[in-house]
């Protein structure tokens, strides 16, 4: 008994072994007919082993494309698509550029910052008024995370700064109400340590 780690290696090895016997059989066939006939009837096979990928947007392009890289590129037929090529198949992709947004104060991030924006635009009233506290809570909490010391005058003045001076509150006419921060894993590796002493 030969073991599959012996074996020569599959390219593709959610196939299986006997769909690469098939391929390999398929590149052999000397007929040009015949063996495209193959390679038909083994697309049809590879179909059926994944029959929920139907629905896929060019899965019969993506079977041509695994026979091409199953046969090693050797598969000499007319593809009906135009399958990969092999210098493509390994190739890095290129560098993707990602967005760095400016922000003044990174612990409370971009969507704060937007949603003080939309605050400071707002009419007064109740809404307003309601809006600027779940953004108080929320912005001492942020900052907590980041921050030992939290101070409510601090918190007060970066929501005026970052409102444009438009939202102006004082300590004195909202108290921001007191939060739990989860304290981090080195933290709780600590305390479970000194609880077994």
């Amino acid at each position: 008994m030969q073991y599959n780690t012996r074996k020569e290696k599959l390219f593709l090895p959610e196939y299986g072994r006997n769909i690469q016997n098939m391929v390999n059989h398929c590149v052999s066939i000397e007929d040009p007919v015949e063996r495209t006939k193959c390679a038909y009837t083994v697309i049809d096979i590879m179909g059926n082993m994944f029959p929920h990928l139907r629905d896929v947007n060019n899965f019969k392009h993506i079977l041509w494309d695994h026979l091409a890289i199953m046969s090693d590129f050797q598969l000499d037929i007319e593809y009906p698509y135009e399958i990969i090529k092999k210098e493509d198949l390994y190739s890095s992709p290129g560098r993707l550029e990602y967005s760095r947004p400016t922000m003044r104060y990174r612990h409370y991030g971009k969507i704060m910052e937007r949603m003080i924006k939309i605050a400071a635009d707002m009419e007064e009233g109740d809404k307003r008024e309601h809006l600027v506290k779940l953004l108080l809570t929320q912005m001492k909490k942020s900052y907590s995370q980041w921050n030992k010391e939290v101070v409510d005058e601090k918190i007060f003045d970066d929501l005026r700064e970052l409102s444009g001076g438009k939202i102006k509150l004082e300590e004195g006419q909202f108290t921001i109400p007191d939060v739990k921060v989860a304290p981090s894993r080195d933290r709780l590796k600590n305390i479970r340590f000194q609880r077994r002493r």
